[in-house]
C-alpha cells in the first residue's frame, strides 16, 4: 500500500477517535442521546470503509467503497451540523470535526472521480484493441 493510503487510513481513525471523545463531553440531553449513536456510527464507518476500499479487489469494488466512506464522512459533518444548529454544542467546538469530515469527502469524492476515469479510460482502451484485433 502507498504511503498516501496509510496516512489517510491514519487520519481517518484520528478522526473516528476524536469524534468519539467530543461525543464524550457532550451534554446528557435526549437529542445527544440520540445523535451520538449515529455520528460515532459513520465516524467510524468513514474509516472501516476507507480501509476497505484500500483493499478492494477490484476497481469497481474501490470506487464503491469509496463512494461509501464518502457518504459517511458527509453523514458525520450532518450530525456534528446539527448538533450546532440544535445549540447543543458551539459551532468553535465543532469547526475541527465539521472541517475535517469535510476534507475526507472531498478527498474521497475526488479519489472515486479519478478511479472511474482510470476505469472508464482502460475500457476504452480495451474496446478499442478488441475491435482492431476483430479487424485483422
Amino acid at each position: 500500500m502507498n504511503p498516501k493510503a496509510i496516512e489517510l487510513q491514519a487520519r481517518t481513525q484520528r478522526f473516528a477517535a476524536a469524534v468519539i471523545i467530543f461525543c464524550e463531553a457532550l451534554p446528557d440531553t435526549h437529542a445527544t442521546r440520540e445523535i451520538i449513536p449515529q455520528l460515532i456510527d459513520s465516524a467510524g464507518s468513514t474509516a472501516s470503509n476507507y480501509r476497505s476500499a484500500c483493499r478492494g479487489r477490484t476497481p469497481k469494488e474501490f470506487i464503491a467503497k469509496m463512494g461509501v466512506a464518502a457518504e459517511e464522512a458527509d453523514e458525520s459533518k450532518g450530525w456534528l451540523e446539527l448538533l450546532v444548529s440544535s445549540n447543543q454544542v458551539s459551532q468553535e467546538q465543532a469547526a475541527g470535526l465539521i472541517q475535517e469530515a469535510d476534507e475526507l469527502t472531498a478527498i474521497f469524492v475526488k479519489s472515486q472521480k479519478t478511479a472511474t476515469k482510470g476505469l472508464e479510460e482502460r475500457s476504452r482502451l480495451a474496446r478499442g484493441l478488441s475491435r482492431r484485433g476483430r479487424e485483422r
